[in-house]
């Protein structure tokens, strides 16, 4: 399992992220609080607060996901 935390600013962001969590194997969720989402759902991740700081959980040992998402990581 693999843990970072990532910031999507815009509609376009989220666009590309989803895209880019759809192309793994495994699975992905987005956590805020709470709440938990499956990454690869474009209407899950507009349930929750873009405006804070969204925690990252990607369930494999493979951390080549986060070399494709970098530029969304805030702290890893």
């Amino acid at each position: 399992m693999v843990k970072a935390v990532i910031k999507l600013v815009s509609i376009d962001d989220v666009k590309e992220f989803v895209k880019k969590a759809n192309d793994a194997d495994y699975d992905i969720d987005l956590s805020l609080g709470k709440y938990t989402v499956d990454a690869k759902s474009i209407m899950g991740i507009f349930s929750l607060d873009l405006s804070r700081e969204i925690g990252l959980t990607v369930h494999s040992d493979d951390d080549s996901f986060l070399d494709e998402i970098k530029e969304y990581i805030v702290q890893r």
